[in-house]
């Protein structure tokens, strides 16, 4: 049996798009600055890799939920930059609600009883 490093977490299947969603309710952003984003609002616990962003920022894109244009980054280079739609906005909303009711159905799941620990 193998251990993984205490510091990676894995993403459940589907918990990236609901991160890249809520990183651009803030607003636009490229592909850099949302991996950069996830990673300082997980106190560096999240780090997104660029086999796993960019395959989920077209994969939201082809569903509507976000859409692209190309734009001068910051520093002054081509970017592909990335905004929440309504449907996306829509969507998040919906997902949100979903994640906070299976985490209330885990979060009980998980309870000790006093009966549990005699």
């Amino acid at each position: 049996m193998t251990t993984r490093p205490a510091s990676r977490l894995e993403l459940l299947q589907g918990t990236l798009d609901l991160l890249i969603l809520q990183t651009l309710l803030r607003g636009k952003a490229h592909g850099h600055a949302i991996a950069k984003d996830i990673r300082a609002s997980s106190q560096n616990l999240l780090q997104v890799e660029t086999g796993s962003l960019y395959p989920a920022l077209h994969r939201l894109e082809a569903r509507g939920w976000i859409a692209a244009a190309w734009d001068l980054s910051e520093k002054g280079k081509r970017a592909k930059y990335y905004r929440l739609t309504n449907t996306g906005r829509k969507q998040l909303q919906a997902e949100v609600r979903d994640w906070n009711q299976t985490a209330g159905i885990i979060g009980r799941f998980f309870e000790l009883k006093a009966e549990d620990l005699s």
